[in-house]
């Protein structure tokens, strides 16, 4: 049986379909079981419970054990659990030391290599679904505030990582493996913007603003951290001279191209309207 942590999440939710139609035994943790909403044929228990009793591999999203892993690897170990799958990151190819990020992700990366069981590493970059933070401006007809507009980004829609992260639970293609995923074009944001309106059916605009107001109005936010904040702007700074290449890995694993940036926000229309 595998184990699925934040079953509900973004990622977490696509790959619980895609391993119940692979025919796969799927336990998924959520906070709440009764407001999941997930398939009939997934075994669904709380994430506080953390059952891991016939559990042989493990996707793991290191949203839901922020504070670290040592607990739930030693507990994995002892109960024969055969294989950990890691929802990751790209930031970890940044060598900028005061990248809390990749540091934080590369911290949950060794402690899994050390537990001795078998390990992918997906490390997708930006989110498409990073862009659901506009929905409110789209929505209210106002433009969308963002520095850098210049900045370019390979956003990834959320199955392709589901697609791959099935694959690495699935298979044996990808053990050992850490795969950078991306979307498979590099837009800036006021590309994606136009695109969500193209979506939509009606105009969204975008308006940039200063680094300096961009940082103001981040840390308002209380799950936004001063190094979290820091991070972001400057990996937005940098992507203007040096701009990511999409990775060919999502067609590589998957045997499909990587979902074009137009078919996320056709998927996600509801959201912006």
């Amino acid at each position: 049986m595998i184990l699925v942590t934040g079953a509900t999440g973004n990622v977490g939710r696509h790959l619980v379909g895609e391993l119940l139609t692979a025919g796969a035994k799927v336990r998924a943790l959520t906070r709440d079981p009764a407001t999941a909403r997930l398939p009939g044929d997934a075994e669904v228990a709380r994430t506080a419970d953390m059952p891991l009793d016939g559990i042989t591999s493990v996707f793991l999203n290191p949203a839901v054990f922020w504070t670290g892993l040592d607990d739930l690897l030693a507990r994995a170990a002892e109960h024969g659990v055969r294989r950990v799958v890691l929802l990751s990151s790209a930031s970890t190819l940044d060598d900028d030391p005061a990248n809390t990020l990749a540091a934080h992700h590369l911290e949950f990366e060794q402690a899994i290599e050390d537990s001795g069981m078998e390990w992918t590493f997906t490390r997708p970059g930006e989110f498409a679904t990073n862009t659901l933070g506009w929905r409110d401006a789209i929505r209210a007809g106002t433009a969308v505030r963002e520095p850098y507009a210049a900045a370019r980004t390979t956003p990834i829609h959320e199955r392709d990582i589901a697609a791959v992260a099935a694959k690495a639970l699935l298979t044996d293609g990808l053990v050992g493996a850490k795969p950078v995923l991306t979307g498979p074009e590099t837009l800036t944001q006021p590309d994606m913007v136009r695109i969500i309106g193209e979506a939509i059916g009606r105009p969204a605009r975008f308006a940039e603003i200063a680094p300096e107001d961009a940082r103001a109005e981040m840390l308002s936010r209380p799950y936004m951290s001063e190094g979290v904040v820091n991070v972001l702007l400057h990996l937005r700074a940098k992507s203007i001279v040096e701009p990511p290449e999409p990775s060919p890995e999502v067609e590589r694993i998957t045997g499909r191209p990587a979902r074009m940036f137009k078919e996320w926000a056709a998927d996600h229309a509801g959201d912006f309207s």
